[in-house]
Order: structure tokens, then C-alpha cells, then sequence
């Protein structure tokens, strides 16, 4: 009798096993550049279908670069986030949407105050369908954007992902004071809300 409770409690648990190893293979990625990678986790945080956000580098030469190197320069490096979602729940369009207006696409090598090409915007697409999506995304944003700048952010490939030190990730939850301070002072919502009016932001 035992052996039979056992064999019959057995099939749900590899039920529910494979539902969650099918669940986590549909799961997808996007990688994205907006300058400083404390104020780009929140906004794809809120999103709902995000699996998870992750702060780190891409884009360049050195490998397992740190904070102090990208920063200062040099290793080719951005500071970037990648994103884990669920496309059943939400779709690439829609982060892209986000991005833009969490960004200031109208500047090349620099973000609000942080100057450099390691706070470039960039998108930086991991397959050619997300390659195609946001070549139609720029298009339609260059043809109906509130601004007159162009808008120079780069569309790339993506290449290798270094996660950031464990103390960047989520900043803006561990240090919320600090982070709203260096926020604030950067100018980054003033130029925003110029930028991209009541729809800054780009969450609703």
C-alpha cells in the first residue's frame, strides 16, 4: 500500500515539475542601456510578467569588468539591465515602450548627468525578431516623438552580460534615500517629464 500512496503521490509532483521547467523555457530576455543602472530596474520592475531585473555591463571587451573599471572608462563597457519576462504575460513592444520613456534618446554618450560611453543608451537584441521590433519601435518614435532632437540611441547586438556587484542590484530598494538623492540631483524626472510630458516614465 505504501509503495502505491508513493508511486500515486509521484505523478503530481512530475506534473508540477514539468510545468515549471516548461514555464522557465518560454521565458525570454531583454538587455537595455539607459545610463545609470540604479534608475533602470524599478520602472521594468513594476511591470507585470517581469520574472526578474538585473543590474550589470555589456557591450565591451573586458571580461568580468567591476563597477570601478566601466566606470572609469575604457573597457567599452555600459551599464545596463537585463530583463527576464514572460512573453504570455507581456511582450517585447511594451518594454520597449518603457525604455524609451525612461531615457533620453536624443544623446549619445551620455545620460542626465553622467557623461561618458558608459552611460550610452543602447538596446541590445538577443534575437533578430527583437532586432526587427525595435527598428519599427525607433522608426515609429522618430516619426511621432514629442521632441525635436533626433534620436540617436544605438540598436546593437547583444553580446555578454556581467552581472553588477551584488550591492548595485536593486539599489533603489537597499538605499532609497541615498538613491533618490543622487536621482534628484541628476536631473533625471526634470529632463523626463521635458522630454516625454505625463507619459515620462511609460509604466501605465
Amino acid at each position: 500500500m505504501k509503495t502505491i500512496l508513493l508511486g500515486m503521490l509521484a505523478i503530481p509532483v512530475a506534473l508540477i515539475a514539468a510545468g515549471t521547467a516548461k514555464a522557465v523555457a518560454n521565458l525570454e530576455k531583454a538587455t537595455f542601456a539607459g545610463g545609470c543602472f540604479w534608475c533602470m530596474e524599478h520602472p521594468f520592475d513594476a511591470l507585470p510578467g517581469v520574472v526578474s531585473v538585473t543590474a550589470g555591463y555589456t557591450g565591451g571587451q573586458k571580461k568580468n569588468p567591476t563597477y570601478e573599471e566601466v566606470s572609469a572608462g575604457g573597457t567599452g563597457h555600459a551599464e545596463a539591465v537585463q530583463i527576464v519576462y514572460d512573453p504570455s504575460k507581456t511582450d517585447y513592444g511594451k518594454l520597449l515602450d518603457v525604455y524609451w520613456r525612461n531615457i533620453d534618446p536624443t544623446t549619445k554618450d551620455r545620460q542626465f548627468c553622467d557623461v561618458g560611453d558608459q552611460y550610452r543608451p543602447a538596446i541590445f537584441y538577443n534575437t533578430e525578431e527583437q532586432h526587427r521590433t525595435a527598428l519599427q519601435s525607433k522608426a515609429a518614435l522618430e516619426k511621432g516623438r514629442p521632441f525635436k532632437e533626433p534620436v540617436v540611441t544605438g540598436i546593437v547586438p547583444a553580446g555578454e552580460f556581467y552581472p553588477a556587484e551584488e550591492y548595485h542590484q536593486h539599489y533603489y530598494k537597499k538605499n532609497p534615500i541615498r538613491y533618490r538623492y543622487y536621482r534628484n540631483g541628476c536631473g533625471r524626472d526634470r529632463r523626463l517629464k521635458d522630454l516625454w510630458g505625463n507619459t515620462a516614465g511609460g509604466a501605465e
